[in-house]
């Protein structure tokens, strides 16, 4: 018999947190209930991919990639952890087979004043991917439970920190990357400088050789030939 997944618990967390079975380095998380989702909806990631159910009603399912990956670098078997997971938190979908989920970059969602609480659209509909989940897998949602973290975060401050950090990397790698060039430039000048040094050191040399041969009676033809 299908079973209704969530909420888990009747604790006041806001947020359930999950950790991906296939690969423990992706976090999978999703709200309790409408009202939440639209903070995840507000304070979400750029990193983050939202699953739903359908034209059914569901759990809002985030997974958390990786810094600089996309969701085309997401694994098929994360995609199918969330997208079971999108399934056991739905009132009407855990009960059925062949449920399709669809799931878009957080960036994608769309949500203005005409919608109601914890209703999302799209910016663009070529940016929204299906997924089938044929039928419940049991082990995996009983794992998930297991691994369920509930915390009651504060999603605007955890976003501002995200940004903050992303801007202190980016000034970080602009200043590194501007200390490599002018040390490049550094060594570009060093080894002309050395080039020129050279080429006056030989032509002081030639000089001095010129003078010294011209006046033993050697021509200057045969004597820049003994340079070159």
């Amino acid at each position: 018999n299908a079973e209704y997944m969530g909420p888990f618990s009747a604790s006041a967390a806001m947020v359930f947190y999950f950790v991906s079975q296939f690969d423990g380095s992706y976090t999978i998380y999703m709200g309790r209930d409408k009202f939440e989702n639209e903070l995840l909806i507000e304070h979400g990631w750029p990193e983050d991919v939202w699953f739903h159910v359908d034209k059914l009603s569901s759990a809002h399912v985030y997974v958390r990639l990786k810094p600089g990956q996309t969701w085309d670098d997401m694994p098929p078997e994360v995609i199918a952890e969330a997208a079971q997971l999108t399934k056991a938190n739905s009132i009407e979908g855990c009960k059925l087979n062949d449920v399709p989920i669809v799931y878009t970059p957080w960036a994608n969602l769309k949500k203005d004043a005409t919608m109601a609480v914890g209703q999302v659209g799209f910016h663009s509909g070529s940016q929204v991917r299906r997924i089938i989940v044929e039928r419940k897998d049991s082990a995996l949602i009983r794992a998930f439970k297991r691994c369920q973290e509930e915390r009651d975060p504060d999603l605007k401050a955890e976003r501002v920190a995200r940004d903050e950090a992303e801007i202190r990397a980016d000034k970080a790698a602009r200043k590194a990357a501007a200390k490599a060039e002018a040390q490049t430039e550094a060594e570009r000048r060093a080894a002309r400088a050395a080039e020129e040094a050279a080429e006056r050191e030989r032509q002081a040399q030639l000089v001095y050789v010129s003078n010294k041969e011209l006046a033993a009676g050697r021509s200057a033809r045969e004597i820049e030939e003994d340079f070159m």
